[in-house]
């Protein structure tokens, strides 16, 4: 079963956000917290948006998610934060079907994209996305501003305005 995600899975939700990171490499970059997910989820006005999957009634994969712009489109689109499974749960279909859900939701608002970034030594991502109909943006490298970065620049923006 696949549906929106509801305050109850928080803690579900931040389990498999670790097993993400964990699997990814990056588990000592996960600073977010059950309070952090709940508030971006279910605060007042929740800019972030997650589809869980359910096995026997336990939450066993996620997809989170926000919208994006294009301006050559002039339309909305999704960008695919994390989409993760159980590794015990892969093979049933849950991933496509979490993949479907976004896509489902796209074309049902009349979003332009689903887009989302890969690691490029992820091999057994890369080719399930391959395989659902995705293709790579090769032309395009993805920057980010993080940590002390953003602050130091937003600094020397304010000093630099003219006159």
């Amino acid at each position: 079963m696949i549906r929106f995600a509801a305050p109850g899975d928080v803690p579900a939700i931040l389990r498999l956000v670790r097993d993400l990171a964990e699997y990814e490499r990056a588990l000592h970059e996960v600073r977010a917290t059950e309070e952090d997910l709940r508030a971006a989820l279910f605060g007042p006005e929740p800019k972030v948006f997650a589809n869980v999957v359910e096995h026997d009634g336990e939450v066993v994969g996620f997809a989170l998610w926000f919208l994006t712009f294009s301006t050559w489109l002039g339309r909305h689109g999704i960008y695919l934060e994390d989409l993760y499974v159980d590794p015990a749960m892969r093979g049933k279909g849950y991933g496509k079907a979490l993949l479907a859900e976004l896509a489902r939701i796209a074309d049902e608002r009349g979003y332009g994209r689903v887009e989302w970034s890969v690691l490029d030594w992820n091999t057994p991502s890369i080719e399930f996305y391959r395989a659902a109909g995705a293709r790579p943006q090769d032309e395009w490298t993805v920057y980010r501003l993080t940590g002390d970065a953003i602050p130091a620049l937003a600094r020397e923006r304010s000093a630099e305005l003219p006159g």
